[in-house]
């Protein structure tokens, strides 16, 4: 007959030898690495489905949502400015091929910012601080060429897809009402989340190069506007690597290199900017930016 054996059990034989924080940890840090990852996912398939939007929808939804825009000028030289920046933006477009229901709409802005923007629905706005920058209409053009690049690759409703999919899945994880979403959409407006990528801009660089080839037949003052923001930075630029902008030395070397190959020694003046386009340089003196966005 086998022997009977009743061992003590040891204290504590059921309390894990890990400290319960360290547990927790590890249950915050997976449960949260598999929700970056669900909304990095969302995002990407948000922006690949918003490319497919018709132009026409895109267009009533910068509508609804566009009260950031600047308003018609009221004095007759901004609205001769804006005119003239219409003009120049159309002919730029003939020359990107853009669809015909791609229309194109600039929006003069007389601060003194130095920038310019695209974003949902055709929609271009120019800053007089940029305009003041520039040395000619090729300057000029260069910048509103690559603007309106990123219309026609559809950047912009790319962009406005990624962002809404990121906030709505954290405001859905958040807890935030459907009020509190509109209230963002149309309070704080689209462009905070209208950044684009690296290799956005690049392309929208390559196309905007071309662009100016058409009209112009060179590139000469192509590289003015990066110039002139490589003269006034007071700090150096990040690694490229950790920039979603391609650096202003690699854009300018890229231009010269283009310029290299197709520009024609006789065939370099520039256009020089109407008188009209200029302010008083007293009067602008903004902070330069990078406004190729």
């Amino acid at each position: 007959m086998a022997e009977y054996e009743n061992p003590q059990i040891p204290e504590g034989i059921n309390v894990s030898t890990t400290h319960p924080l360290k547990d927790f940890a590890l249950l915050v840090g997976g449960i949260s690495a598999l929700i970056l990852v669900a909304v990095l996912a969302l995002s990407l398939l948000a922006g690949q489905l918003a490319r497919h939007v018709p132009f026409e929808q895109e267009r009533a939804l910068a509508g609804s949502l566009g009260r950031w825009l600047p308003e018609t000028p009221a004095q007759p030289v901004h609205r001769e400015r804006q005119q003239y920046l219409q003009q120049l933006a159309d002919r730029l477009g003939a020359a990107m091929d853009l669809p015909p229901e791609m229309t194109l709409t600039v929006h003069y802005s007389a601060s003194n910012t130095v920038n310019a923007l695209a974003t949902l629905g055709g929609h271009i706005v120019v800053f007089q601080g940029l305009i003041d920058t520039l040395p000619s209409e090729n300057a000029l053009a260069m910048v509103m060429a690559h603007e309106i690049a990123h219309i026609r690759h559809r950047h912009p409703i790319v962009a406005m897809g990624r962002g809404f999919a990121v906030i709505f899945a954290l405001s859905s994880l958040a807890g935030i009402g459907d009020g509190a979403m509109q209230q963002w959409l149309t309070g704080v407006g689209m462009l905070p989340i209208l950044s684009f990528s690296r290799s956005q801009e690049e392309q929208a660089d390559a196309d905007a190069l071309q662009a100016m080839l058409r009209t112009y037949g060179h590139v000469g003052d192509a590289a003015a506007f990066f110039e002139h923001i490589a003269r006034q930075q007071t700090s150096g630029e990040p690694l490229a690597i950790f920039s979603t902008h391609p650096g202003h030395e690699e854009r300018i070397e890229r231009i010269r290199q283009f310029a290299q190959s197709h520009d024609k020694q006789e065939a370099t003046a520039t256009t020089p900017l109407p008188g009209f386009m200029k302010e008083n340089a007293e009067k602008t003196k903004g902070t330069p930016k990078d406004s190729l966005s």
